[in-house]
Parts: C-alpha cells; sequence; structure tokens
C-alpha cells in the first residue's frame, strides 16, 4: 500500500497505538450501516477511502439543503478520503476493482447484485485478492423473494416484530424514535470485520461478512423471543413498564420532569419503598409480591407517584441510588452532557466541514488505553479523487494483490 498523505488524514493519525493504523479500508456506502461501520474503523485508525457516486452518498443532503454535509452524512464520515467513480463506466469499474485489491477491508450496502453487476462482488475480488475482507450489508438478505425488497431500517423494525412490542396497547405499533437497526447493522458489521482481521492474522485468508438488517433487528428481540418460546404467550406492545414484573421501566412524575423506576425483585422493592418514606407498601397485600404488583400496576404507579411527585429528578436519582434502586431521569437531548449522569466528559467530539461551524457530536463509544477519542473533518464531494488514485497508479503491482 502507498504512503498516505499526512495532510488528509487528520488529527486521528497522530496517535501511533490506534489499533488499525496501516488498514486500509474501501467503503462503497450509502446512508448509515456501511458508512458507521467504516466510521468505527476509522475511529480505529485505519484509512477509509470512501467511493461515492458523481452526485455523492445520499446521506449529504437527505432531508438537508443548506450545504453538502448534512445530519446523517455528519454522523458517520469524519476522518474519511472521498473518492469519485463513475461505475457505469468501465473505466471507473476497472480503478475501483484496482483500488479495492489494495485494500484490507471491503464495506458496502448496495442493493443485492448492484456490485457484481460493477465486477465488484465478493467471489471476483476476493479470488484476486485473497486477504481481503468483504463485508457487506443488506436489507433483507442476498438472495431468495425478499433480498429484492428496499433496505431500510423502519421495514426491519416492521418485519422483525420489533414494532409490535413498541408503543402503548391501544394504540398503533411505534417504530424506535431513531434508526436502531441501521446503527445495530453497523456494529455488528463492524465485530464481524475485527474478527475476521484476527482470523487472518492466524490463517492468511480473507473472509466475507454478510450481515443483513432483518437479521440484526430479530437477534435483537432474543430476551423477548426467549420469554416468548418459554411462555408459550405471544408479547404485545404495553407501553412503559413491562408485561411480568413491577414496577420496571415505569416512567414516574417528579416535580421537574419524569423517571423511570425499576425495583421489580424481592430485595430491591422494599429499598424503594423505604426510600421515598412508604416502608409500608412493601407489606401492602396488594404489592407485597411481584405477581400482585402487576395485576395492580395503576394503583402500584399512583402511589409511588403520590410519594415522589414533591422531589427533583436529581434528587430523586440520587436518593434511589443510594438505596441500590434502578432509575433514571428522563433527559431531551438538550440535557444530556459530557461529564453529566456518567456520560464521558470526552465523549462528544468536534466534526468539522468547509464552510460552516464546527458540531460536537458523540465519538467512540468505547475506550481504549492509549487510544483518544478524535474527531476529524468531513470530506468534501471527490476531495481526494486525484491523491488516490495517484497512489493507485504509483502503488506496485503486487500490492493490488494482497
Amino acid at each position: 500500500m502507498s504512503p498516505i498523505n499526512s495532510q488528509t488524514r487528520d488529527v486521528r493519525t497522530s496517535d501511533e497505538d490506534a489499533p488499525l493504523k496501516g488498514l486500509r479500508v474501501v467503503e462503497f456506502g450509502q446512508f448509515i450501516a456501511a458508512p458507521a461501520a467504516a466510521q468505527a474503523l476509522a475511529d480505529l485508525g485505519a484509512d477509509v477511502i470512501k467511493v461515492e457516486p458523481l452526485a455523492g452518498d445520499a446521506a449529504r443532503v437527505v432531508g438537508w439543503v443548506r450545504d453538502a454535509y448534512g445530519p446523517m452524512f455528519t454522523a458517520y464520515n469524519r476522518c474519511k478520503r472521498s473518492v469519485v467513480l463513475d461505475l457505469r463506466t468501465e473505466k471507473d469499474r476497472g480503478l475501483a476493482r484496482k483500488l479495492a485489491c489494495t485494500a484490507d477491508v471491503l464495506l458496502h450496502n448496495t442493493r443485492p447484485g448492484a456490485m457484481e453487476k460493477a465486477g465488484l462482488g465478493a467471489a471476483t475480488l476476493m479470488k484476486l485478492a485473497p486477504r481481503l475482507i468483504y463485508g457487506q450489508v443488506s436489507g433483507f438478505g442476498q438472495t431468495g423473494p425478499a433480498s429484492v425488497r428496499p433496505g431500510f431500517d423502519i421495514a426491519a423494525q416492521a418485519e422483525s416484530g420489533m414494532m409490535s412490542l413498541n408503543g402503548r396497547r391501544d394504540d398503533d405499533p411505534t417504530r424506535v424514535g431513531f434508526t436502531a437497526v441501521d446503527s445495530m447493522a453497523a456494529h455488528a458489521l463492524t465485530i464481524g470485520v475485527l474478527a475476521a482481521l484476527v482470523r487472518r492474522s492466524v490463517s492468511g485468508r480473507g473472509s466475507l461478512v454478510d450481515v443483513s438488517l432483518i437479521d440484526v433487528a430479530v437477534e435483537a428481540l432474543t430476551n423477548v423471543w426467549a420469554e416468548y418460546r418459554l411462555s408459550g404467550v405471544l408479547p404485545l406492545r404495553c407501553g412503559n413498564g413491562q408485561p411480568s414484573v413491577a414496577p420496571a421501566a415505569d416512567v414516574i412524575t417528579t416535580a421537574d420532569g419524569m423517571v423511570v423506576v425499576s425495583a421489580y425483585t424481592q430485595e430491591h422493592f422494599p429499598r424503594l419503598c423505604a426510600a421515598i418514606g412508604r416502608p409500608d407498601m412493601a407489606s401492602d397485600p396488594r404489592f407485597a409480591e411481584n405477581a400482585g404488583r402487576v395485576l395492580n400496576r395503576a394503583a402500584l404507579r399512583a402511589e409511588l407517584g403520590e410519594a415522589m411527585s414533591h422531589m427533583t429528578s436529581d434528587a430523586l436519582c440520587d436518593l434511589l441510588t443510594q438505596a441500590g434502586v434502578v432509575v433514571g431521569a428522563v433527559r431531551t437531548m438538550a440535557e444530556v452532557l459530557p461529564g453529566k449522569a456518567g456520560v464521558s466528559s470526552d465523549l462528544f467530539v468536534e466534526v468539522g466541514a468547509t464552510g460552516r461551524d464546527a458540531v460536537h457530536i458523540p465519538g467512540m463509544p468505547l475506550k481504549i488505553d492509549g487510544v483518544a477519542r478524535r474527531g476529524g473533518h468531513l470530506p468534501a464531494l471527490g476531495q481526494h479523487t486525484a491523491e488516490v488514485l495517484a497512489e493507485l497508479l504509483d502503488a506496485p503491482m503486487n500490492s493490488w494483490v494482497r
């Protein structure tokens, strides 16, 4: 692999301990799943080359008109190098193949068959580059009747059963309030790629890592599946709270907001009652056992609400934490602050883009000793095309078959 231009790699390369420093990732990604996985690898030190079509990643402008760095693009594309190739032309398809063969990892979330049509499918590239880790994300798998369906987060939420569990019982099913499946798919792809890199270090061979949104969404419900298989009772949405235990994930109004409380074990419920000045509730026949608390959930919530309503959310969190009870203040995003309520003081990183002020968004959600969380700059569309292609032409032929 040719030397990387240090002026385009941003501050992340200053950390010599970055675990993936020296590895090259080529991303053919749109929207979230593949770009977010590539972002995670960039955060860990990899050189990520983002190959975009002439119009760019659709995430640049989806729901956004101010510039070419929309919220979705801002979230998942810092510290990457942007190369524009028109895969409708044989010349650019050839360049894309050569570039892919210089990579350690290739990631894409194009529709099934699109990469094969461009001569960039796993079978073709892994034959040319046997050490390549080839990671792909689809909506509903690579084969079969469902594979032709558009692969979007909301469809996977619906088809997986996730929406059937979310919302109030008498209301319509509700989506999770963010692109949960796309985000989980990115994490699954990242895990698969890292595992494949470890195996390659032993065996010397590459791997195909295949992820689908529907499988990720179904797997996310594993605990609910276990309950369903063991009880035979079809789980249905019930709003806040959990159907078989109480209080569990119950939302209580406080003097200045709301908290969510879970104290359903025989050990924790008496602690909750004592902490809020209602020890009598622990021996009340309606509430003494979990079965009674579930049966009388409305009365239980009313009693808890009356006892807690005079306290602020933060004061209540402090009090119940001291009692060993699970509690959390229900916060808006404006109230989530670095260094508060356990959020790491350095979690938010600065992301810049040409022509606008930098923004602070969450960075890598894990810590590795000696590796700092890094911000960085978003690439302009095609900003690094000439640079990367020059590297490709300068690279020795044998580096195309790693």
